[in-house]
């Protein structure tokens, strides 16, 4: 593994696939199920070359107050095979909820869903729907859809009194079964963005709800891009979705995407990954 290190660029150019907003001006939308004579949504996707910063052997260069994204070295699981959703949540939830704790000195966390990825090599591009690497460039909730998660995971007596204090929605991240290689995770450094020009509402409709928001990320040449190559299974990343300090001290989000890495081995093993949602509460 250190010799891949070593040889490893220090960046990589690839292609990401940016937001474009709906033509017209109307609101952004995706549904999440289907909807015969509607489009699944109303925006296009849009490609554009970038470069991406290997942070391997400097990963203290950005951290989750700074960049929004933070990397976990060193930090191997009790749970290993991921493959039954009971299981993970009994043996995985509770050690992952401790690990964020330590890492971020919050006071609670709870975690309200998972996702495993699998990429299949038959199926036709990258379909996050079928559990497939999400190559997209977005951010998994807006402010209020971050609210709304901590009302609809936590009953009225707890969710009030906390909505008060600083809270934060963290995916922790991590491959599974071997080193993530393959179509690999890219964070986009907070520092970077322009959040007043870059950052587009997406509304998030199903069936029984519509109260589900994501943002649409336009492309921006002053973007940075990091990545930590050859990530393994002992390894991970938080990724900061929402950050409820927004007076400016801090990183509120990051953008993120799987892309696809020129300068990956060409045996590389298919992705696999899981990613935890998490409600992070702090007591001030």
């Amino acid at each position: 593994m250190s010799a891949i290190v070593t040889q490893s660029p220090q960046a990589i150019q690839t292609i990401l696939q940016y937001f474009l907003p709906p033509a017209d001006g109307s609101r952004a939308y995706n549904f999440n199920y289907p909807t015969p004579g509607k489009p699944q949504k109303n925006w296009l996707p849009e490609k554009h070359a970038v470069e991406i910063e290997n942070v391997r052997g400097k990963e203290s260069s950005v951290s989750l107050d700074t960049a929004g994204l933070q990397f976990v070295l060193n930090e191997p699981t009790k749970h290993k095979s991921f493959k039954n959703d009971n299981e993970i949540q009994k043996e995985y939830y509770p050690e992952s909820v401790e690990l964020i704790k330590k890492l971020t000195g919050a006071s609670r966390v709870v975690i309200f869903d998972h996702t495993v990825r699998r990429r299949d090599t038959n199926q036709d591009g990258l379909d996050s729907a079928n559990r497939q690497p999400a190559n997209q460039v977005h951010v998994d909730q807006s402010a209020q859809a971050a609210r709304n998660r901590v009302l609809r995971h936590l009953p009225e007596s707890e969710s009030v009194e906390l909505l008060k204090h600083r809270f934060q929605i963290i995916n922790l991240w991590r491959p599974i079964s071997h080193p993530a290689y393959d179509w690999p995770l890219t964070l986009c450094d907070y520092r970077s963005l322009d959040v007043k020009k870059d950052l587009v509402l997406v509304a998030l409709i199903y069936a029984d709800s519509t109260e589900g928001e994501t943002l649409g990320v336009k492309y921006n040449p002053e973007h940075k891009w990091k990545y930590l190559k050859g990530m393994t299974p002992d390894e991970g990343v938080l990724i900061k979705c929402y950050d409820s300090k927004e007076d400016g001290s801090v990183s509120v989000m990051t953008p993120h995407t799987a892309f696809e890495d020129p300068s990956a081995p060409e045996d590389a093993l298919p992705r696999e990954s899981i990613e935890l949602r998490a409600l992070v509460f702090y007591d001030d």
